[in-house]
């Protein structure tokens, strides 16, 4: 149905129709599969640049300038590309890698690319938050670089990093959104494909649906999670 034949409220009950969900679905689990690989591999590369840039800055535990200057570089240049750009540089990689530029596959290596360096930047941000006292305290015990790095500063930053990995996904999903344009599948082809180029638009409402559904299920979790740990720590 569309707005321009119909009213706003007809389009919008028939976006709850059983017709117009037994296309949204199928592209909900395309858009989940994208989400779910590219959130495991934004988590373990994210993670990793961020403590090598902690780690190799000026005041870490293992300073190293040549190091932090050519990946922080590097980092900004990927973080300084809009997502759009990203996606259509990164379709030649895609094709050499999975052997075609479209689908799913090929989306997700966009996905990660892009970021992986925004949320390595969150991690670096939350860990330079923490006390350096805590830090200062640890080596005085004579503890290792690696022991503080991972009792200390990745257990003290937790919450902080539940969030930062919350917003990482949530960015996620919009760029699955915005890949659908670029042959990705998912709930962004639908809702581009059909909604908008073919005014069918209860068909575009019900994803917009979905989407929000997602993300708020996505931000709930995260909340939870970083609560969770707070209160054990009786921080909160």
């Amino acid at each position: 149905m569309s707005l321009y034949k119909y009213s706003f409220w007809e389009v919008l009950k028939n976006a709850f129709s059983a017709e117009v969900w037994e296309r949204v679905l199928p592209a909900i689990s395309e858009t989940m599969y994208m989400v779910a690989v590219s959130a495991a591999f934004v988590l373990v590369f994210g993670v990793i640049l961020g403590l090598v840039l902690v780690m190799t800055s000026k005041e870490g535990l293992m300073p190293c300038k040549a190091v932090h200057t050519v990946l922080s570089a590097v980092i900004n240049c990927f973080r300084s590309l809009p997502q759009v750009i990203i996606i259509i540089v990164m379709l030649p990689v895609a094709r050499a890698l999975v052997g075609k530029s479209y689908g799913s596959n090929a989306c997700i290596i966009s996905l990660v690319a892009s970021c992986v360096p925004l949320f390595a930047r969150l991690v670096e941000s939350s860990l330079l938050e923490l006390d350096k006292g805590k830090i200062e305290a640890a080596k005085a015990m004579g503890s290792g670089n690696m022991r503080i790095l991972f009792t200390i500063m990745v257990p003290e930053t937790m919450p902080s990093l539940v969030r930062a990995f919350t917003n990482a996904v949530v960015i996620i999903i919009s760029m699955t959104a915005l890949a659908g344009s670029f042959g990705a599948g998912g709930i962004g082809y639908v809702a581009v494909t059909y909604g908008y180029t073919r005014f069918e638009h209860d068909l575009l409402f019900a994803t917009i649906i979905v989407l929000i559904v997602i993300v708020q299920i996505v931000q709930i979790l995260g909340d939870t999670v970083s609560k969770i740990i707070l209160k054990r720590r009786h921080l909160i």
